[in-house]
């Protein structure tokens, strides 16, 4: 098997997220400008949270964390009749898990009222129900397709292509932002032309990966599902991961319910969300994706030296991006907010609610990269159950913090709960991998580098705030709201580069060396 190159899969997944996030930016904007906050938009909001949500039980949360890791091993041995195998426990997985959710969405389709509910039982007393259980019923088919597409996605990553897969999200966002202009051009409820393109997308999704494995020579024909020992194996490694993913969705439920009971909060939280998970999927998904293939071979092959010094890299070019991104949303949330989405039914007090929010997601960004950067150490090793047990305890904490400050500082209690949840979760994971030796410590170079990161990411900061106390209004003004973000976006990375060569937080040669990996 070819050999990961860490740096350039960083960037064919990040490029693509990045590609991904900015046309997801383009379908919110619209939203945002058809639908403002209003009772439709929360109602569809609700509704593609559901098959959303699901998802992670059964594809990128558990399913794909014990699929990836076996079935790199089994490409790593690199003998014909592994690979063989390989290709039939993909085949099998393939399987069982469209047998499972063929099921498991038909009876969301019966249940989908109570879904609704348990999503957010704010809209009970009024009119949003019964369009998110309609909308809901639409759009739940796309968790089949989608997550059929993750483990496909699994697969073409664990092989060492990233392309396809890291591209299929921009096809989702295409299909969405062509069904709303499409509905406004013929007169179409744009609510249903909405909830109406999430499956038709989810299925080119699938379409699209299933294409690329099978050129990569994995043709994935479906068949009767059949419960083999292998399948067996990957259930009970799956389990503890769906546990903790499920984990994952309380805390996000949690923040939906506190939301739904706050007139338009559903859809600041949502927006404020889509800000912050530009920077966290750019950087962290892609490192996450890219990183558990590589440590689950460099572990079969006995390379540990290699999978340590993988991870420190990874935490290293998580930092250096994540940090300043997370020093911009905290210090000028509102001109980034207003500037993407104040227009049309989006009002100025819509914004300001939402840039309260992107400022409390902003203090956790980090900690939710460096979660994408740790918990391969684990799943690598077929350990899913610590994983699980800590993500336990930060659902405490995110529930204390959410409910407990939602009748004190409102809407804004289910933000700072995910956050401080987040670092609570990263501090626990960090702590327990000391058992796996020098797994996932600090190696020199990073000791040096993260301090010189956070000064640097501090200092440019501190310009961003000046520049907005100095000429915030341009922000307001039609003709220059463009024109002063870009520029805000251009002074603040490049003074940030600036200042990360100056205090050798990123070195020419660390660069060069970098670059040659």
């Amino acid at each position: 098997m070819k050999p990961i190159r860490l740096l350039a899969a960083f960037v064919t997944v990040g490029g693509w997220t990045l590609l991904s996030r900015l046309l997801g930016f383009a379908r919110d904007i619209l939203i945002a400008a058809f639908l403002g906050a209003g009772p439709v938009a929360e109602a569809f909001l609700v509704a593609f949270a559901l098959p959303n949500m699901f998802r992670r039980f059964f594809a990128e949360g558990a399913f794909n964390t014990a699929f990836v890791p076996m079935f790199s091993k089994k490409l790593e041995r690199s003998e014909d009749e592994q690979r063989i195998d390989a290709l039939t426990f993909a085949r099998d997985a393939f399987a069982g898990l469209g047998g499972v959710l063929i099921v498991f969405t038909l009876i969301a389709q019966l249940a989908m009222p109570g879904l609704v509910l348990l999503m957010a039982s704010g809209f009970a007393e009024d009119g949003r129900f019964d369009i998110a259980v309609e909308m809901g019923r639409i759009t739940f088919p796309y968790i089949l397709f989608i997550s059929l597409a993750a483990l496909l996605s699994g697969v073409l990553n664990a092989l060492g292509y990233f392309r396809a897969a890291a591209a299929a999200p921009v096809v989702l966002n295409i299909i969405l932002v062509a069904a709303m202009l499409i509905g406004r051009q013929i007169g179409a409820d744009i609510g249903l032309a909405l909830a109406w393109g999430v499956p038709l997308a989810g299925l080119a999704q699938l379409v699209l990966v299933w294409v690329a494995a099978a050129r990569a020579g994995f043709r994935i024909v479906p068949h009767r599902p059949k419960l083999t020992p292998e399948l067996k194996r990957l259930a009970v490694i799956a389990f503890p991961a769906a546990l903790a993913g499920g984990v994952m969705q309380v805390n996000l439920l949690v923040g939906r319910q506190v939301a739904s009971f706050f007139d338009g909060a559903v859809a600041w939280l949502n927006y404020a969300d889509r800000l912050y998970q530009l920077p966290l999927g750019v950087v962290g998904i892609a490192i996450g994706v890219v990183l558990l293939p590589d440590l689950s071979r460099r572990l079969g092959a006995g390379d540990d030296a290699g999978g340590r010094d993988a991870v420190n890299r990874a935490a290293e070019f998580s930092l250096a991006l994540s940090v300043p991104a997370a020093v911009a949303l905290i210090v000028v949330p509102l001109p980034l907010v207003a500037v993407l989405f104040q227009r049309g039914a989006f009002e100025l007090s819509d914004a300001a609610y939402t840039a309260r929010a992107v400022a409390a997601y902003g203090w956790g960004l980090p900690a939710f990269v460096l979660i994408k950067v740790i918990s391969p150490v684990f799943f690598a090793r077929e350990d899913t159950k610590t994983p699980f047990r800590l993500a336990l305890l930060s659902m405490v904490v995110n529930v204390a913090v959410a409910v407990g400050g939602a009748p004190f500082f409102g809407y804004i209690a289910a933000a700072w709960g995910t956050t401080i949840a987040a670092w609570v979760n990263f501090a626990l994971l960090w702590r327990a991998s000391r058992r796996f030796g020098d797994a996932a410590k600090m190696d020199p170079r990073l000791v040096r580098a993260a301090p010189r990161i956070f000064l640097s990411a501090l200092l440019m900061g501190g310009l961003l705030a000046l520049l907005v106390w100095l000429f915030g209004e341009l922000v307001d003004l039609p003709g220059w709201r463009y024109p002063a973000l870009f520029g805000l976006v251009v002074i603040g990375a490049v003074s940030y580069g600036a200042l990360a060569l100056a205090t050798r937080a990123v070195s020419l040669a660390g660069l060069r060396g970098i670059v040659r990996r």
